[in-house]
């Protein structure tokens, strides 16, 4: 019997009209806005109908990211289709994917196997346009700010010193630098320029950190875009660019609907990258989906060092919600590469390599026990390949940390294959406290001590080195008033540190703070780190030169 793949098991599910969806989750009918039979958006204006309730919020999380492959967003879906089997009213919320990964590398990110929310092509193409209305008010904004300048510059804009960048939403390393303005007074003029992916614009996290058109509208204004000649700081709201972004982004602004092949509700709805932004869905999607069901399963971008950190210290702190407990999400393979292992060498037993590669797992379980205290599981996504001894391994080393392991096969036997680690996540909730949470730095200490909190504390490291060029940013922020910002960290997907080829748990090294900038809008503090990039480039073989369309529309090759 032939191996289906992902878009092929997607295909032939048999899914109900999102109706029937929204009913099952208590959406009335008068705030459901649907886009086709199976997708929709829902008016947040339902949350002022909703009742208050204390439902259980589960954060997955993950090991840190290999070719080998975790399956945090698969874990995630299936999860709560898990839930919803052992009786527990259950909803979905999960960021959509981004074009850059989708036609680049991972291909697409819906989740896999059995596993899945769907339209699968859909939620990885153009879905409901969101993606593309944050970068149209990305780049008005970025024609707003231009033009001024053609028009006279009354605000004393140099050139020199802007740090609005234009974006599209596609891994293309060509416009990372460019110069624009060229061939004469009447096209502009001339500066150094270049894009970020969208998923990295500031709209996007406003966007996603926005509880309401008029929050929206108040974030908006307050994006930095450059400074003037005395270096005093120009905003969208000194463009009078506010309105005219609000006005693109205000039908995207609402959640969008579907579902999992189990017919669990699913949000997905915005999608900052975990590596160079926040890496969190939506906060309107996240309380919606909590006002509906007694159990919300969501999902961070990347390694817990990432997604769950930005997520606790940022998300968390800005929305007042915290977890109720936290899935780590790791498999043998993934620990055996940390061990140093290839990629080509991982269907073998090597519990020299797991002994070696396991500690990448264990960082990441202490830093949520110990630093954040919050109730965790360990949930090992189990391959044909692995042995008995590999898995027992893991379960006695996360015992020693006083957490416990479950396996997960809802790849290929989605929602019956999570039932005991909804079990171990229900019992979490129940059984174990999670009010002892706590962020791992406070606002109060200056941007500098911030940075050093994350990079000890989460990443392990023994500190942090600090460029002249990013001391003098961080100098002008805090004189701005930017001190009490929390801090995003950019900084490498691959690894603890700034350097991708240093796998497992590295110890003794320093993370490399390159530069600094502040996302007034979004409210944190952006903190590049090593060589990572706001925009991505392709790799030698893209994702999208296997992807094809036949001539009655259907898709193959998406994954």
């Amino acid at each position: 019997m032939a191996v289906l793949s992902d878009i092929e098991i997607a295909q032939a599910a048999k899914t109900a009209p999102i109706t029937e969806i929204a009913k099952k989750a208590g959406i009335p009918e008068e705030y459901l806005i649907p886009y086709g039979r199976d997708k929709a958006k829902v008016d947040p204006k339902i949350l002022k109908e909703l009742p208050a309730r204390d439902n259980k919020l589960i954060l997955v999380t993950a090991i840190t990211p290999t070719p080998a492959g975790e399956g945090k967003t698969t874990t995630t879906v299936g999860l709560a289709d898990a839930l919803s089997r052992i009786g527990k009213k259950t909803t979905a919320a999960l960021r959509e994917p981004s074009l850059g990964p989708v036609f680049g590398v991972k291909g697409g990110a819906a989740g896999g196997g059995y596993a899945q929310v769907v339209p699968m092509e859909d939620i990885n193409l153009h879905f409901t346009g969101d993606f593309h209305a944050i970068g149209a008010a990305n780049n008005l904004l970025a024609a707003m700010l231009d033009n001024h300048i053609h028009q006279g510059n009354e605000l004393g804009i140099d050139v020199r010193k802007i740090t609005w960048k234009r974006c599209v939403d596609m891994n293309d390393r060509q416009l990372r630098f460019i110069v624009d303005g060229l061939s004469g007074k009447a096209n502009g003029v001339p500066r150094e320029d270049g894009f970020d992916i969208t998923v990295a614009s500031e709209i996007m996290a406003v966007f996603c950190l926005a509880d309401s058109i008029t929050d929206l509208k108040e974030r908006l204004g307050r994006i930095i875009v450059g400074y003037t000649y005395d270096d005093r700081p120009v905003t969208a709201s000194d463009l009078h660019a506010v309105g005219a972004m609000a006005a693109l982004l205000k039908d995207a602004l609402k959640p969008n609907l579907v579902q999992t092949l189990e017919g669990t509700p699913a949000f997905v709805h915005g999608g900052p990258f975990a590596n160079i932004a926040h890496g969190c869905n939506s906060l309107m999607a996240t309380r919606i989906a909590r006002a509906l069901g007694e159990y919300t399963v969501t999902e961070a971008g990347f390694g817990a060092d990432l997604g769950a950190e930005k997520f606790l210290d940022i998300k968390c702190r800005m929305s007042g919600m915290k977890p109720d407990a936290v899935v780590i999400v790791a498999t043998v393979r993934a620990l055996k590469m940390h061990g140093g292992l290839k990629k080509t060498e991982l269907t073998t037993e090597d519990l020299g390599a797991l002994e070696r590669g396991i500690p990448n797992l264990l960082r990441h379980v202490s830093n949520i026990k110990n630093v954040f205290r919050l109730p965790c599981v360990v949930a090992v996504n189990r391959f044909p390949t692995d042995t008995d001894a590999e898995i027992d391994f893991i379960i006695q080393k996360c015992r020693e940390l006083g957490v416990n392991t479950e396996l997960s096969t809802v790849f290929s036997e989605g929602g019956k294959g999570g039932e005991a680690l909804a079990r171990e996540v229900v019992r979490l909730c129940e059984e174990q406290n999670s009010n002892d949470f706590v962020y791992s730095y406070e606002l109060d200490l200056p941007i500098e001590e911030k940075i050093k909190a994350v990079a000890t504390k989460i990443y392990g490291g023994a500190g942090i080195t600090v460029l002249p060029e990013a001391k003098r940013q961080i100098r002008k922020l805090t004189e701005l008033g930017f001190g009490s910002l929390p801090v995003c960290m950019a900084k490498t997907q691959y690894s603890f540190t700034d350097d991708p080829k240093k796998l497992g748990a590295p110890e003794g090294f320093k993370i490399t703070v390159k530069s600094v900038k502040v996302s007034a809008g979004a409210g944190f503090v952006v903190v590049l780190t090593g060589d990572i990039m706001t925009m991505p480039g392709l790799p030698k073989v893209p994702s999208a030169e296997k992807i094809d369309v036949d001539e009655n529309g259907v898709i193959s090759g998406l994954f």
